[in-house]
C-alpha cells in the first residue's frame, strides 16, 4: 500500500469517532486532575468541551455525554483527594494532602463551612462545588469531623452533578449565540473564568471591614 492510499484510508476514519476517542478519555483526566490539584479551570474546560460538542456532535448526545464524563471526573477527583486528607487527619504526622487543604482555606472560611456543616449536614456538599472557593473549606470540615468515606459520597454525587451540568449550560448558552465554535468557546471560558475567579478576586481587592 503506497503512501496516498494510506493517507486516503485515514481521511476515511470520521472525524467524530476521532475527537471521541482523544477527546473525552482527555477530559475526563483533567478534570478529575483539576479536582486533586486546583491549577486547572476544570469548569471552563467543561463549557469549551460542551461548546464544542454543541457544533461537532449530534445534539444532544455530545453535550450530554460531555456532562457524564465531567461528572463522573469530578467525583472521581474529589472522592480520591478526599481519601487521601482521610489519611493524613489518622496519621499522626498528618500528611503534605491535608497540608495543602489546609493552605487552601482561609480561617474564616472553614470556620463557616464548619458552622454550615453543624446544621445542615451533607447538604452543604451540594453547594460547595457551586460556590466559588467553597468546595475546600467544607471537605476540610468534612475531614475534620471526621465524615466517613460513605457519607461524604453521598452529598458529592450531587453536587458533581450540578456543577457539571451549570458550566454544561454555560457552554450550550457559548454554542447556541455564536455560529463559530472558537467564538462560543472564548464566551463560555470567560463566563466560566468570570464566575470562578470573580468572587475570591473581590474578597481580596474589598475585604469586609
Amino acid at each position: 500500500m503506497t503512501w496516498r492510499e494510506l493517507a486516503a484510508a485515514a481521511g476515511q476514519v470520521p472525524p467524530e469517532s476521532t475527537q471521541q476517542a482523544v477527546g473525552y478519555p482527555a477530559l475526563f483526566l483533567l478534570v478529575a486532575l483539576g479536582a486533586l490539584v486546583p491549577v486547572i479551570p476544570t469548569g471552563a474546560l467543561v463549557s469549551s468541551a460542551a461548546v464544542v460538542a454543541f457544533h461537532h456532535q449530534s445534539p444532544p448526545y455530545g453535550v450530554l455525554l460531555v456532562f457524564a464524563v465531567s461528572a463522573v471526573a469530578a467525583f472521581t477527583g474529589d472522592m480520591t483527594l478526599y481519601w487521601l486528607g482521610q489519611r493524613g487527619v489518622r496519621s499522626r504526622g498528618g500528611s503534605r494532602w491535608l497540608e495543602a487543604l489546609r493552605g487552601r482555606a482561609t480561617p474564616e472560611r472553614l470556620e463557616q463551612a464548619r458552622t454550615r456543616l453543624d446544621e445542615h449536614g451533607v447538604l452543604v456538599l451540594v453547594l460547595s462545588r457551586l460556590v466559588p472557593a467553597g468546595r475546600i473549606p467544607v471537605m476540610l470540615a468534612c475531614l475534620l469531623a471526621q465524615m466517613p468515606l460513605r457519607r461524604f459520597a453521598r452529598g458529592d454525587a450531587p453536587a458533581c452533578l450540578a456543577w457539571a451540568a451549570t458550566y454544561g449550560l454555560i457552554g450550550i448558552l457559548g454554542g447556541t449565540l455564536f455560529a463559530e465554535p472558537w467564538k462560543g468557546v472564548a464566551m463560555a471560558v470567560g463566563l466560566a473564568l468570570a464566575i470562578s475567579a470573580g468572587p475570591p478576586l473581590w474578597r481580596r481587592l474589598w475585604p469586609k471591614p
